[in-house]
């Protein structure tokens, strides 16, 4: 390693450790990136659980008319983002009621990541078919399709 090539690696080191010092205060006073959008859309997954209530006591043609509500409010300019809320409680109530399972709150928020077109890690047994479930029925709301892959022929089926 020549003389120039040394200095340069201990001047990285100083100014590295200087940057990622300031980077780890800054992350530490105000929370990374990531951390305030999950705690974002955790707000969202308790304002999601407050209308609970309200889904289970409709009958349901009543949940199923739900839909076409949506699909009105869309028309007359409102976007997925606006109905997210009311339709992933929709889809919860159909989820309980129709296949005897409740969506999570940590479901939801895997919901609301697929949703946004991120990437969402989920551990095995986590409920990632059910996750799926709540952005499928979101954007099928707006009549354009939507394709659901998976490599596993028995989540297929589910």
């Amino acid at each position: 390693m020549s003389f120039f090539e040394r200095i340069w690696d201990v001047i990285g080191l100083l100014f590295g450790g200087f940057f990622g010092s300031i980077e780890r205060t800054i992350t530490a006073i105000f929370g990374s990136s990531n951390a305030r959008q999950v705690a974002r859309m955790r707000e969202r997954a308790q304002r999601i659980g407050v209308m609970e209530p309200k889904y289970q006591a409709m009958s349901d043609d009543q949940l199923k008319e739900q839909t076409e509500k949506f699909r009105q409010r869309l028309r007359a300019g409102e976007d997925l983002d606006d109905i997210l809320e009311e339709a992933f409680a929709v889809c919860r109530e159909g989820g309980r009621r129709f296949l005897s399972m409740r969506h999570y709150d940590t479901q939801l928020i895997g919901g609301m990541v697929l949703h946004s077109g991120t990437i969402a890690e989920m551990v095995t047994g986590e409920g990632k078919t059910l996750v799926a479930t709540l952005p499928a029925y979101l954007n099928a709301i707006e009549g354009k399709g939507v394709h659901v892959i998976t490599v596993n022929d028995y989540l297929a089926r589910r």
